[in-house]
């Protein structure tokens, strides 16, 4: 009888410490896949267009800060997000660009992200959600305007599959995004010397519960043949975030994209500045201006 009480005992003592080195590890491993912050502190100064500062609704209640650069044109307008960790200056080189041919400009920062408000962890599904939001109050606005989503790294992933399941978009320019968030999670396992099974394994499963979405579903190669417009993909031959043959995986899966290889690593914001017509000319194509068809 005292055996079996020991054993009861032991048992129920090794599920206690289970459940909470478990609860440890999902803390753990949420605090290590939080985004860091960076707050935004000034106003940026451009040669030409006002900025203004707005906040604007989201899901669950929250509110995402942004700028608001008004062009020569409110019938053009470029929707820029940032990426993993960034805030919205990340962006802010392209907008001389954009106002250039007229272009207007909102920037913003995703929920957890510069001066957005927190919430209980960001993914790529929730990035898309406040690209979303950032097109629902660009409609409030101005309603007849057409958009362009430009996205970088985690930013691109969202901006496409955003784009995927609409059918207002005008223009998709993806910078430096990944082909599939499960290979972007196993070099992240790597990078960290966890293998893969069964603890990166778990890990995969874990995440996938939490944000509420199959990585299979939400991939990049699946959301870019949803896409309806005409879509520039663009990435640095020397990116070490994410490797280029996510690239070429990316395209492999439509004949609707251009591509474009530059120089440089993961932010491509000085080749993406010194080929700066090249963009402009594909978002031209894409949406002729109104006085100029």
């Amino acid at each position: 009888m005292n055996f079996w009480l020991y054993a009861a005992g032991f048992l129920f003592i090794g599920l206690i410490a289970s459940i909470v080195m478990t609860r440890l590890f999902h803390q753990r491993l949420h605090k290590q896949l939080s985004p860091s912050r960076i707050p935004i502190t000034e106003l940026p100064k451009l040669d030409q267009g006002q900025v203004e500062t707005i906040r604007l609704p989201t899901q669950g209640g929250l509110t995402l800060e942004g700028w608001w650069i008004q062009g020569q044109q409110t019938d053009r307008v470029a929707i820029l997000t940032h990426g993993w960790g960034a805030n919205r200056a990340a962006l802010l080189p392209l907008v001389p660009l954009l106002m250039k041919t007229g272009w207007s400009v909102l920037l913003f920062d995703v929920r957890n992200h510069g001066n957005s408000d927190e919430d209980t962890f960001s993914s790529m599904p929730r990035f898309a959600e406040d690209i979303d939001a950032a097109i629902a109050w660009l409609k409030t606005q101005h309603p007849n305007g057409k958009i362009a989503l430009i996205g970088h790294s985690v930013g691109a992933a969202a901006t496409l599959l955003a784009a995927s399941r609409r059918d207002d978009i005008s223009a998709v320019v993806s910078l430096s995004s990944f082909a599939h968030p499960a290979d972007m999670m196993k070099r992240w396992l790597t990078e960290k010397g966890i293998p893969f099974f069964p603890l990166g394994w778990y890990v995969l499963g874990y995440v996938e519960r939490v944000i509420g979405h199959q990585f299979d579903d939400i991939a990049p190669i699946q959301s870019i043949t949803g896409v309806k417009c005409p879509i520039l993909i663009v990435h640095g031959e020397e990116d070490e975030v994410i490797p280029i043959a996510d690239v070429y995986t990316l395209i492999s899966k439509t004949d609707k994209v251009l591509l474009k290889i530059l120089e440089g690593g993961h932010d491509l914001t000085p080749s993406i500045i010194e080929h700066g017509d090249e963009l402009v000319q594909f978002l031209e194509n894409a949406v002729p201006s109104r006085a100029n068809p």
